[in-house]
């Protein structure tokens, strides 16, 4: 996919789109992979940045689908894992060619990310995983305060009654 079509969506070019097409494409290249029509790869993203967009536009990953997996530990790093193969990859941003006079323009750092050598940008590490679970199907209940369906698996219980997380929040807080 062109990185065009990904600002689209996206709606706006930044710099951490572009590191996030880069990482991306560097992952799904090395695994040899196309773009997941339906759970053929799974991603693990360890952030929630703009890159994200781009690897769920090139690598067909997304929440919907069951196949992107959100860890909020706040690091430019995703690690992919192809279930034709079996075999996974660990990319890291690291930008450490990224040139410091950059830091201040945002066009002329994203530029400087699609353009330069992947070793200047990114290290990446073929890792050995469990294959990660298909996404299941979840029966929806409702809450017994607000009446709002809720996946059953996120119920709590609190107080005797099964209630959605904003709700047992709201009571636990009283």
């Amino acid at each position: 996919m062109r990185y065009e079509e990904i600002v689209k969506f996206h709606g706006h070019a930044c710099p951490g789109l572009a590191i996030g097409y880069r990482m991306a494409n560097a992952a799904m290249e090395a695994l040899k992979a196309v773009r997941a029509g339906d759970e053929e790869i799974v991603a693990i993203v360890e952030n929630d940045a703009c890159g994200v967009d781009a690897l769920q536009c090139i690598s067909g990953c997304t929440f919907g689908k069951g196949n992107l997996i959100f860890r909020d530990y706040g690091k430019q790093v995703y690690t992919l894992y192809s279930r034709t193969s079996g075999n996974g990859v660990r990319v890291v941003y690291h930008g450490n060619g990224v040139p410091a006079k950059l830091a201040g323009d945002r066009a002329a750092r994203a530029e400087f990310i699609l353009g330069a050598p992947a070793d200047q940008l990114l290290t990446m590490n073929e890792v050995t995983m469990t294959e990660p679970e298909r996404a299941g199907s979840r029966s929806s209940v409702l809450c017994a305060r607000c009446h709002e369906e809720v996946m059953e698996t996120r119920l709590r219980e609190v107080a005797g009654e099964r209630l959605c997380v904003p709700c047992a929040e709201k009571v636990s807080a009283h």
